[in-house]
């Protein structure tokens, strides 16, 4: 597959005619509805580039693909040892902060995930045709701080800047055939796989992983089969953390969609946040797409499809209490599944809030029972995450397991090999002989590398083993991936805040994070009980005093559960701190803190911070604070001990 549009030598675009340019650029265009202005804009920037390219030898590309952007950027221009990433604003009188954000994150997307560009010089230029001459610092434009900044008259004089003639030029080849490996956010995942984008063009595929293609096709062969034969399957696909299940997940209905509109495939979540985030992402790119296309689609209109597409559990659950029929959908998929309440949970919410009496079902029993109203077949598709059940209630695998055992013996089960390997998915050991014998274990079913952050596929591990206490094991990861995903601590959280601004470039997001019971940091200005809009913090821009760039309203682990942003500040509180005994768990009440002394209790705190330590892609600063001595709730103890404990596994504090 083509990246680029048009592609050719400089000395070879110099001698060929606009119109003939222009034409290759229309005929590889995948938008027919090609307006006048996109014409117009090429027309200029075939003029300025004539103009401005002449004495110069290299490579030049228009319209070259970002994928995992869902974007293209106007121009590719390799000269010598230097990859310039080009960006034209035809007719803008100034350098516009959204256009300098876009072509550097452009220009850290390729070198982030472009292994042609991995070693290369990467320069961002911002071409505002009608702006007045521009001098900034160099430095900052090769750290990526700001972007190079050009006007149709002097494009030559800002290239020939960075240009080294006495370095070895790039290999134009090798470049040019490099594999391109994204790992993007389940943001713009969605988006792309909603706009029609298949998984293997957004997704890596590294040898000796196994793959989210792989996943994709071993679930389609079980609804393949479940068709064919008029059963009823169900799949538990597992992962660690960040490895992509929602994306699979996503992926199957969008699939399912596209092979039968009759299946009705839906994905599902218990997650209220990822719900609400990704339903309001897929509505603005929705609108923003066909405004680009000179249509007109209201919000409102673009919201109805999207969420049809993904749905609250919850309200899945209760749409169906109304009615003994069998759903619409074929195929459901339900991300997070080990999030599913208890009977004792469900019960308790159906009498207190739907005057429901002797509602006697876990929701896995109710859910499955749902679908199995269907007189021929379905698939049920559950995405379980390992230890990473949070809160109250919430049922895990064991519940699924038991529901089949006990009531839903005739259905087909698959599940992941390493639901069998690990205490995280099923402790009972009589539920575990159950699933060998009723069960087909599958290794593709299991996603077993992390791919959130980008930079670090052991950053799971590492945060297992420093929630597990083990040292030593802990200071070996950290010593891999110190130099690839950064990690430090401080006490300060003004220096945290200015260490997220200064690491992050482009559009990159930063946030921060804290534990829902960690309540005692409201003196510090970090205020838990505050509910935020979740949209607003993942989705608004750094201009906006909601969103996450502006450090003011911290996102806790049930808004952040299976989202992530780049870099983070984990804000640790004293709700969960080291003693002499080890973890020592913790509630705020009223004026005082209280004892966490129930074992499950213990475990979902612990697994809080597992989710908050796993939410950034590519570093994270954790803050620990000071205690007050005039404060008998934030005492040296909660915080001292837990803050050298991330010194000793070699995690280094900020100067």
């Amino acid at each position: 597959m083509k990246r680029a549009y048009y592609s050719k030598s400089i000395q070879g675009f110099l001698l060929q005619s606009e119109s003939s340019i222009l034409g290759v650029l229309t005929a590889n265009n995948s938008n027919r509805t090609l307006v006048e202005l996109q014409i117009n804009a090429w027309k200029k920037q075939i003029r300025i580039l004539k103009d401005q390219l002449k004495g110069f030898k290299g490579q030049l590309y228009f319209e070259f693909t970002i994928p995992r952007m869902g974007k293209r950027v106007d121009n590719i221009i390799i000269v010598n040892d230097v990859v310039f990433v080009v960006e034209f604003k035809v007719g803008d009188g100034g350098y516009e902060k959204h256009a300098i954000e876009q072509v550097i994150d452009y220009t850290i997307d390729l070198k982030n995930f472009h292994q042609g560009s991995h070693h290369a010089k990467l320069i961002p230029v911002l071409v505002a045709t009608n702006a007045t001459n521009s001098h900034e610092l160099i430095t900052d434009i090769i750290c990526y701080k700001n972007a190079a900044k050009s006007n149709q008259y002097n494009l030559a004089e800002i290239l020939k800047n960075f240009i080294n003639n006495n370095q070895k030029p790039i290999n134009i080849e090798y470049w040019d055939n490099s594999t391109y490996k994204p790992t993007p956010t389940i943001i713009e995942a969605a988006q792309a796989l909603y706009k029609g984008h298949n998984v293997h063009e957004i997704t890596r595929s590294d040898s000796g992983t196994i793959n989210l293609s792989k996943t994709a096709d071993r679930i389609n062969l079980v609804i393949e089969k479940s068709k064919s034969n008029k059963s009823k399957s169900i799949c538990f696909v597992t992962g660690v953390p960040g490895a992509g299940k929602t994306l699979a997940g996503l992926n199957i209905a969008v699939e399912r969609m596209k092979a039968d509109e009759d299946e009705h495939a839906v994905f599902l979540s218990g997650n209220g946040p990822l719900v609400n985030v990704l339903r309001e992402a897929l509505t603005r790119d929705e609108v923003l797409t066909a405004k680009e296309r000179g249509e007109k689609l209201s919000k409102k209109q673009a919201a109805v499809k999207a969420n049809a597409f993904i749905q609250n559990i919850h309200h899945f659950r209760d749409d169906n209490l109304l009615s003994n029929k069998a759903p619409i959908e074929k195929v459901v998929v339900f991300d997070e599944a080990q999030r599913a309440w208890t009977n004792k949970q469900v019960s308790s919410f159906m009498k207190r809030k739907k005057g429901v009496e002797n509602f006697n079902m876990s929701e896995p029993e109710f859910l499955i029972d749902v679908m199995n109203r269907h007189s021929d077949w379905c698939t049920i598709i559950c995405l379980i995450g390992g230890g990473q059940e949070i809160n109250t209630g919430e049922a895990g695998l064991e519940e699924w397991i038991s529901s089949l055992r006990n009531h839903f013996t005739d259905w087909d089960i698959q599940y992941s090999n390493s639901i069998l390997d690990s205490d995280n998915y099923i402790k009972s050991e009589d539920l575990k002989r159950w699933l060998i014998v009723n069960g087909i274990s599958e290794s593709e079913l299991h996603l077993s590398v992390s791919v959130r952050s980008f930079r670090s596929e052991k950053l799971s591990n590492f945060v297992h083993e420093l929630l597990n206490m083990k040292i030593e094991k802990s200071k070996s990861i950290y010593s891999e991936i110190e130099e690839l995903y950064p990690i430090v601590v401080t006490r300060n959280l003004e220096k945290a805040k200015q260490w997220l601004r200064k690491k992050a470039k482009g559009s990159e997001r930063i946030g921060l994070i804290s534990s829902s019971g960690a309540r005692r940091l409201r003196p510090l200005g970090i205020d838990v009980k505050n509910e935020i809009s979740a949209p607003n913090w993942f989705l608004n821009t750094s201009q906006d005093i909601r969103s996450s760039y502006f450090l003011e309203e911290v996102a806790t682990e049930f808004d952040i559960q299976g989202l992530e942003v780049d870099w983070t500040c984990v804000a640790w509180g004293g709700n969960f701190h080291i003693n002499n005994a080890g973890w020592k768990c913790q509630n705020f009440k009223g004026t005082k803190w209280q004892n966490i002394n129930k074992e499950i209790d213990k475990e979902y705190l612990k697994n809080t911070y597992r989710v908050l330590l796993t939410r950034a892609r590519q570093g994270m600063v954790i803050f620990v604070p000071e205690s007050n001595e005039i404060d008998p709730t934030r005492p040296k103890e909660f915080y001292d001990k837990t803050f050298e404990y991330l010194k000793e596994i070699g995690i280094k504090e900020i100067e």
